[in-house]
């Protein structure tokens, strides 16, 4: 495996956004070990991506799971347990093919 997805919300501020990856990265790492050791091996690309909010990351993770790809989703206890985070294997690449970079900062208008 050369890649590995992670998706947070980008209505998070960009503080908790890294966290929530970090999260989703730790727990595909526990619930895929195996996929985590040859990407960990073999890859090593990391893609930090953001969907605009909850219902948009919610819809991913549904067509995650409906396409069978390896996932991990991460639900924040301090926030009422909502879901933040999913980290996808690289079968999802066409799935996220459209989400930009997390984390980016914002362009400034010309």
């Amino acid at each position: 495996m050369e890649r590995l997805y992670c998706i947070t919300r980008a209505d998070l501020p960009p503080g908790d956004q890294a966290t929530q990856l970090g999260h989703a990265l730790s727990a595909f790492a526990v619930e895929h070990a195996v996929l985590h050791r040859a990407w960990h091996m073999a890859g090593k690309n990391l893609i930090y991506l953001a969907a605009p909010d909850r219902a948009a990351l919610e819809a991913l993770l549904a067509a995650g799971i409906a396409a069978g790809i390896p996932l991990a989703a991460f639900h924040e206890p301090d926030i009422a347990g909502e879901l933040t985070a999913i980290a996808f294997g690289e079968a999802a690449r066409k799935l996220v093919s459209s989400l930009p970079l997390a984390l980016r900062a914002p362009k400034r208008a010309a």
